[in-house]
């Protein structure tokens, strides 16, 4: 494939890297790091180049070209310290830090206790950790902004599509076996009876609190909120607009140190306490219950979305009317309860499909219906579903009458990264670079070392 069709991919991958690489830190001290590159005031270690490179191959991408390879890396790393100096991209050091805490604790949640989870991401303590994923989402954030600014005026003509096909399409890629769903998801409700249950035990949990039990430690033992429980509950500079609103209004009403009364929101049920509020922002510490359906919330759910599946059958409601109608999932149901795949397409490889969904419509045929099915979503939410069959496509080869919309984004992503080439070639000249001479061989296509003197 074409070299710039490669580093567009290249790119995006560094970027995923950055948002889910946790457990390939080395301890310092280790033989088999060093600094490979410098860039600017930001430093690239071998261990990082061969850590995105086994990640890389993990995903399935071709990393043959070793000197290739680093050079993305070394521009994305320049993206980064310039963005880092672009004044008109937000400082986000705090909420980065504040969500860093929140990931670290919400990975801990995973495991039994704190030395468990440490061994097993190969770091020696909590500080290194955290330090890891604030590093990572740092440079992702920076990294994206800086990207995005190069190339916020980038588009491309139906005459440019069909010129990068008509160049490309013999290297394009085969897409493998498609779908094309909608979906109505509904959330079981609870009975007056069981939300009054989940109540009483907060008002237990509060009059605790209010006879001297520490809120921080309630929240441990209580809080059902993988996010913060581990942390005594607590979530620090929360800026308005950030939480669901029932939480944030209940939050902005209280005094400091002041406990609210439970408060319903989608997640479940909260109390409340005020820790601090500076300006627009405040501190807030809450214990959540979630609102978990039992089996009859469950039954009494499915009894009704089976209901409405045979009214689209007999031809008296739309699949669009219903999902618009009776989902609860706000995701898709305005867009006709329509399934989108990770690059807004509407069509989704059968091999990316939740193992749930892969199931329940195997051996449907275009335009069929699930039956009533149980299923699981974000946060372990309990829904009952129905899922239709819009389409069904068979791998072919990305074509341009068929696959319009891919191509051009495709074409859009090489523009994209030509851009982005053309701004370091012109920014070069202003920033110091130092390579490793392990790389001096590497015939790159920008001539990084000639601003090595500076």
């Amino acid at each position: 494939m074409n070299k710039k069709i490669k580093f567009a991919l290249l790119f995006t991958m560094i970027f995923a890297f950055f948002g889910v690489k946790l457990n390939a830190q080395l301890q310092s001290g280790s033989l088999v790091d060093g600094i490979a590159v410098v860039v600017g005031n930001e430093i690239i270690l071998e261990s990082d180049i061969e850590d995105q490179a086994n990640y890389a191959k993990q995903q399935g991408a071709q990393v043959s070209d070793k000197c290739e390879f680093v050079e993305s890396i070394i521009n994305n790393k320049l993206l980064i310290y310039e963005a880092k100096r672009d004044t008109l991209i937000e400082n986000r050091s705090e909420a980065i830090k504040e969500t860093a805490n929140q990931k670290y604790n919400q990975i801990l949640g995973q495991f039994p206790d704190e030395k468990t989870m440490l061994s097993t991401y190969k770091f020696r303590t909590s500080y290194e950790m955290k330090n890891a994923i604030e590093k990572i989402d740092t440079d992702n954030y920076y990294g994206q902004m800086k990207y995005g600014r190069i190339t916020d005026k980038a588009d491309v003509t139906p005459n440019e599509v069909t010129d990068f096909f008509n160049t490309y399409k013999s290297q394009l890629p085969e897409v493998k076996d498609e779908v094309t769903l909608s979906q109505i998801i509904m959330y079981p409700k609870l009975t007056d009876a069981h939300k009054d249950e989940i109540i009483a035990k907060l008002n237990k949990i509060k009059q605790d609190i209010l006879a001297g039990e520490s809120f921080e430690n309630q929240a441990r033992i209580y809080s059902e909120d993988p996010g913060s429980a581990a942390n005594g509950g607590l979530y620090k500079n929360i800026s308005k607009g950030k939480m669901v609103k029932p939480f944030e209004a209940a939050a902005l009403n209280l005094q400091e140190g002041e406990i609210s009364d439970p408060v319903e929101s989608e997640f479940g049920y909260h109390l409340i306490q005020l820790v601090k509020k500076s300006g627009k922002n405040y501190d807030a510490r809450h214990i959540l219950l979630k609102a978990e359906p039992n089996d009859a919330e469950i039954a009494t759910a499915k009894k009704e979305l089976d209901s409405i599946r045979t009214l689209i059958l007999n031809g008296r409601l739309t699949f669009k009317e219903a999902a618009y109608r009776f989902s609860d999932d706000k995701k898709t149901k305005f867009n006709a309860g329509i399934l989108t795949s990770e690059d807004g397409s509407d069509r989704i490889e059968k091999l990316n499909l939740a193992p749930t969904v892969s199931y329940q419509i195997a051996g449907l045929n275009k335009n069929d219906i699930t039956d009533v099915f149980q299923d699981t979503i974000q946060q372990d939410k309990k829904v009952v579903s129905i899922v239709k069959v819009d389409d069904i496509i068979a791998s072919h080869q990305l074509d341009i009458t068929t696959d319009y919309d891919r191509i051009k984004q495709m074409a859009l992503n090489k523009k994209k990264n030509e851009m982005v080439e053309k701004w370091v070639k012109e920014k070069l000249p202003d920033v110091f670079i130092s390579i490793n001479n392990r790389y001096k061989d590497c015939a790159f296509k920008t001539d990084w070392r000639k601003s090595e003197a500076k």
